[in-house]
């Protein structure tokens, strides 16, 4: 069962969101088989960043929270908060999974 990790940017750290995100790309890129989904908390206009969501493919908390403690956003600073849970896939890629 995946985990949902939420994350949270410190504030004022926009600028270190800039600054470290090709590194983070590259890093979500190379563990891609791993990702059911992961994207940029952002603003209704488009614009921004101040957190992200990733859905991690993984049965193994430790793996789980590994991943993400070796993102290099984490290992910058960028987060204010991190929050690993168990997400249960209910209705996923147009289909139901559960009835």
């Amino acid at each position: 069962m995946p985990y949902l990790i939420q994350l949270k940017d410190k504030p004022d750290s926009f600028d270190l969101r800039m600054k470290v995100r090709a590194e983070h790309l590259a890093y979500l890129d190379a563990h891609k088989a791993k990702l059911l989904a992961a994207g940029a908390l952002i603003d209704d206009d488009g614009s921004g960043g101040f957190g992200g969501a990733i859905i991690y493919d993984s049965d193994d908390r430790s793996e789980a929270e590994s991943f993400i403690h070796n993102d290099p956003f984490h290992k910058a600073g960028l987060f204010s908060e991190v929050v690993l849970t168990r997400w249960r896939k209910a209705f996923f890629d147009g289909k139901n999974l559960v009835g």
